[in-house]
C-alpha cells in the first residue's frame, strides 16, 4: 500500500511542476488581454469620456473665468488621463484659450464662439459659478463611477489606468465640490 501512495504523489508532484512550467511559458496570456478588440474599444472609449470632459472644462472656463485658477490644474490632469488612454491629441490649451486645443481637435464641440457670432456650441455651463463647479462635480462623479464599474471587464494594465483615473476623478469631484475659500 505505501508502494501506492509513493507512486500517487510522485505522479502529483510531476503533474504539478507541469502544471507551472506551462504556466510560467504561457506567459503571453496578459499582453494578449491587454491588446484584445475589447480592451482596445475599452480603451477608446475611456479617451473619449477624457476627451468630452476636456470640453466641459473648457466651456466652463470660457462661461467663468473667475474659476480658472481653480480649474486649470483639474483640466490639466484630464489631459493627461485622455493621452494616458491613447488620445494623443489631449494636452493642456497653449495660452489657456478655451476655443483651441484638444477638445476641439477631437472633434468635441468647442466652446469658442460659433461662426455665426452666436453662443459657444459646447456644453451647456450654469450661469452661476457655484452651479458650474457643481455640473462639473457631477460628470467628474459619474465618469469615475463609469470607470469604476470598467474595471470588471478590463485586463490587468488597463484595470490599473482605469482605477487610478477614476480615483483621480473622485479626487477631482470633491475638490470641485468645496467651497471656495
Amino acid at each position: 500500500m505505501a508502494y501506492v501512495r509513493r507512486r500517487t504523489l510522485l505522479a502529483g508532484a510531476a503533474l504539478g511542476s507541469a502544471a507551472l512550467l506551462t504556466g510560467c511559458s504561457e506567459d503571453a496570456g496578459p499582453e494578449r488581454a491587454e491588446r484584445s478588440s475589447a480592451a482596445e474599444r475599452l480603451r477608446r472609449r475611456s479617451a473619449r469620456d477624457s476627451t468630452a470632459l476636456l470640453a466641459r472644462y473648457d466651456a466652463t472656463l470660457a462661461a467663468h473665468p473667475a474659476l480658472a485658477s481653480r480649474l486649470r490644474p483639474l483640466r490639466s490632469e484630464v489631459a493627461r488621463h485622455a493621452a494616458a488612454f491613447g488620445d494623443d491629441r489631449a494636452a493642456p490649451s497653449p495660452g489657456g484659450s478655451a476655443s483651441d486645443g484638444p477638445a476641439r481637435d477631437a472633434g468635441a464641440p468647442g466652446s469658442g464662439p460659433s461662426p455665426q457670432g452666436g453662443r459657444p456650441s459646447g456644453p451647456a455651463v450654469p450661469k452661476d459659478e457655484r452651479a458650474a463647479r457643481s455640473a462639473l462635480a457631477d460628470a467628474e462623479r459619474r465618469l469615475a463611477d463609469t470607470r469604476t464599474q470598467a474595471l470588471l471587464a478590463a485586463p490587468p494594465e488597463l484595470a490599473r489606468l482605469l482605477a487610478s483615473v477614476a480615483a483621480a476623478g473622485a479626487v477631482h469631484a470633491y475638490l470641485l465640490a468645496e467651497r471656495a475659500g
